[in-house]
Order: C-alpha cells, then structure tokens, then sequence
C-alpha cells in the first residue's frame, strides 16, 4: 500500500509534487506487479458480496450505501470523542476524500454528455461555485491547520485512499471508479453530519468545521444527481457495464470497513471511552 500510494502521487499528486516520471519503466513495473495482486485479492471477494445485494445496479448501489452508511465509530464521533480522539480519528479517516474534485474531473473523460454534465455540476460545487475560499480542497487545508491533522502511516487508511488511486490511474477501470464515487457521495452526508456535531461539542476552531458542514449540506444531492444524471445515462448506453459499476462500489465499501472496524480505530475508540460516562 506504501509503494502503491507513492506511486498514485506521482500521477495524481499535488502541482510539481515530483520531478520522477510517472511512467518510468522501473515504476510501471512495480505499479502492475502489485496492482495484479491487488486486483487478484479484491476479486476474490466479488461473487459473496454481490450476491447480498439486488440484482438491478442502482438498487445494489443504493443498498451498499445503507447498509454502512452509519459505522459506529461515527456515533462515538459526535456523541463520546474527546479533543484528541476527534483529531486523531480525521486524521485516520482524511475526510470524504479531500482530493474528490480531482477524481471527478478524471472520471468525466469520454462520459456521455448527460453524465458529463452532471460531474460538471459536482466539480462545480468542489469548486465552491467559483469562491476561492469556498474550494473544498482549500476548507481541508484549513481543517488540518486548525486542528494540526497528522500524516497517518495505517495500512487501512493508506488502502482506503489508494483504491481510488488505483481507479483514477487505470483507464480500463473507469466503471468501477464512476460507481466507487458515487458510493462516496451517497454516503458522505450523514457521516459529515455526525463530524460537525462532535466538532461543535469539543469546541473546535471556527476553521476547522466548514468542510465536513459543506459536506453534510450538498452530498445527499450529490448523491442523488450521480444515480440519476451519471450512473443512469451509462447504463443506458452501455447496458452490460453495471456490474462493474457496482464492484468499484464494494471495493470501496470493502475498504472502508477494513479502516472502520480495524484495529486502529477499534483502539481508538477504547482508549478515548475509558472512563467516560455510560
């Protein structure tokens, strides 16, 4: 996950972030050894997980959303979570992807206009409809500077951020990406609302709440304009493409789990409860 995530900066990475060229031979080699493994690895657990959800593909993505919509680390969040604990957790979890805006100007390449129009809507938004101050990448900065965020070295949160590397780098899996976002958007609203609850009740900084506030107010739209006015016009055009669709979604679903109910945030959670009121 460590080489892998190195590897998705030099492609996807902040502005001259490295003079390294992304597509050297000695790192298209190791970014397609460990990719295959990888894949391999993600696959294995398809059939069982797809086999739990409807067969129509917007159905299935409306159902993996509910069903972890809520992890219980998000309740501990906004009801129990002292002043370190809180920080400590955001910086495990790194926001509903502070880099979204950049996924979704990579995922529009080559969509149908009814779909591409509606990423456009999305961007837009990511953009803080042309408010510099309101740019969401620019609301995380402010995030991680009020509240001194860490770098987190976790292998769960290293894979959760690098299944969509993994996606947003390799043209062929451009279906599972449209769906791994759309699961993002669909879950992001009430997750966002539960941080801005635990932030008021700490009395975080000022700084620190607009971006998980922007989040809880716009995703739930977003999240229903990407199954009408993305997914829905690619399943139209490309009727055999859903499935795919679908297991960007449980890709991503797999690995939010494999952060939320891991050790780390499992330790976390019972570090921060000792002695709190039951």
């Amino acid at each position: 996950m460590r080489c892998l995530s190195l590897i998705y900066e030099l492609h996807n990475g902040k502005f001259c972030h490295s003079s390294w060229p992304q597509h050297h031979p000695v790192v298209a080699r190791w970014k397609w050894v460990l990719e295959r493994q990888w894949l391999d690895e993600l696959a294995a657990g398809d059939a069982e997980h797809r086999a739990q959800l409807p067969s129509d593909p917007i159905a299935a993505l409306r159902a993996l959303a509910a069903r972890d919509r809520l992890p219980e680390v998000y309740v501990w969040v906004a009801k129990h979570a002292d002043h370190a604990g809180l920080v400590r957790f955001l910086s495990l979890e790194g926001g509903p992807d502070a880099g979204f805006d950049d996924l979704v100007a990579i995922c529009q390449l080559g969509l149908p206009a009814r779909a591409k129009m509606e990423l456009a809507i999305n961007y837009w938004d990511e953009m803080g409809n042309g408010d510099p101050v309101a740019v969401h990448t620019y609301l995380h900065e402010q995030l991680s500077d009020a509240l001194q965020l860490e770098s987190v070295d976790d292998e769960s949160t290293l894979a959760r951020s690098a299944i969509l590397g993994l996606l947003a780098t390799n043209r062929a899996l451009q279906p599972e990406l449209l769906g791994a976002l759309g699961l993002i958007e669909l879950q992001a609203g009430p997750r966002s609302r539960m941080v801005v609850q635990g932030l008021a009740r700490i009395g975080a900084p000022e700084e620190a709440v607009p971006f998980y506030e922007v989040h809880a107010e716009v995703d739930p739209r977003h999240g229903q304009g990407w199954m009408d006015n993305a997914i829905a016009p690619v399943l139209d055009e490309y009727p055999g493409i859903g499935e795919r669709i679908v297991r960007g979604a449980m890709w991503r679903s797999r690995t939010n789990a494999e952060l939320f109910s891991g050790p780390a945030v499992a330790a976390l959670m019972a570090t921060s409860m000792e002695g709190a009121p039951a």
